[in-house]
């Protein structure tokens, strides 16, 4: 993994902002990072992390690119029979997080736009630089309908809609239910497949 570490103190960190100038200002870079890394590690992390003392509010900018992280379960087993756990991979495009001066973490995607200032100019990859077509304008020609059946269907319109929510509803419910029956089933029977 590449990994760039940068750390303003003074005026000249007041560009990035006010409390900076006195805390400093973090600015870290994370590149094709991997790493696989159990359950019980992330759990057991937090007496660590805790202080007594309040820490000073310094702000920061973390980037990480292209980083993947494989979390696996280590916790006893429930059932012996169980084939165990599969792994979760976490995989991280871009994404950037930011501590602003009120301490609060904001985590944020890579904008399309930003990604294409930082390619080089003639890239075939940045939208400056692809000829944008221009389509034909499209006629819409629409069959009048009776005045009568005009208004009939405008009636229609927000009970049909009424309608369809309800049935939206029912449906996330009747797979709440499938989801439930079904892991009560493979509590009985790990290896149950419909």
């Amino acid at each position: 993994p590449e990994v760039c570490l940068r750390l303003e103190v003074g005026p000249s960190a007041a560009v990035h902002s006010p409390l900076a100038v006195q805390n400093g200002f973090l600015r870290m870079l994370v590149h094709s990072y991997t790493a696989e890394l159990f359950l019980s590690f992330l759990t057991n992390l937090g007496p660590f992390l805790e202080d007594e003392i309040i820490p000073e509010v310094i702000p920061m900018e973390i980037e990480v690119m292209d980083a993947k992280i494989t979390l696996k379960d280590d916790s006893p087993r429930v059932y012996p029979t169980s084939p165990g756990p599969v792994p979760i991979t976490l995989a991280v495009d871009h994404v950037i997080v930011k501590r602003r001066d009120d301490g609060v973490f904001y985590i944020t995607g890579q904008q399309h736009r930003e990604t294409c200032f930082l390619l080089p100019q003639h890239s075939p990859g940045c939208a400056g630089d692809i000829p944008q077509e221009r389509e034909a304008p499209v006629e819409c020609v629409a069959v009048a309908a009776p005045a009568a059946a005009r208004g009939l269907q405008l009636k229609e319109v927000p009970e049909l809609q009424r309608e369809l929510q309800s049935m939206k509803i029912a449906l996330a419910e009747a797979n709440m239910d499938k989801a439930r029956l079904l892991q009560e089933i493979r509590k009985y029977n790990p290896l149950f497949q419909l």
